[in-house]
């Protein structure tokens, strides 16, 4: 019986937490279908947050990549005056990505929805 109790608070606990960071996520970031993201991305600083190989295997044409994994030493190179649209693979990395920078004083934060992954427009790609 004390096993079900423990599973049941941990269950709550884990429920509670997701909604919690979903509502943080909602406060920071705009998510944008790939039609919405292509209409703003050009008059704004377009942010590929994957890794240095994913990124030159291909990305979006005018993207920067600034890796997640490096996101905390190189904030100050991504402007808070300027709207940021962010993507990764899925949505993920830029998810965190748009929290951290929402906490430093980003406002005009944006996200490809559905990531990289189901993007259709024009990429770029290193020569191998």
């Amino acid at each position: 019986m004390d096993i079900l109790i423990t599973l049941g608070i941990m269950l709550v606990v884990v429920i509670a937490y997701i909604g919690i960071n979903s509502m943080r996520l909602k406060k920071a970031v705009t998510n944008l279908t790939q039609e919405q993201f292509i209409e703003g991305y050009r008059k704004a600083q377009l942010i590929d947050v994957r890794e240095q190989k994913e990124f030159e295997a291909g990305h979006i044409l005018g993207a920067r990549n600034v890796p997640s994994t490096a996101l905390r030493q190189r904030y100050k190179e991504i402007r808070p005056d300027l709207p940021v649209y962010l993507y990764c693979q899925n949505t993920g990395r830029s998810s965190r990505a748009a929290l951290y920078l929402k906490k430093r004083g980003y406002n005009q934060i944006h996200q490809l929805q559905g990531g990289f992954r189901t993007w259709t427009g024009k990429i770029k790609s290193k020569k191998q």
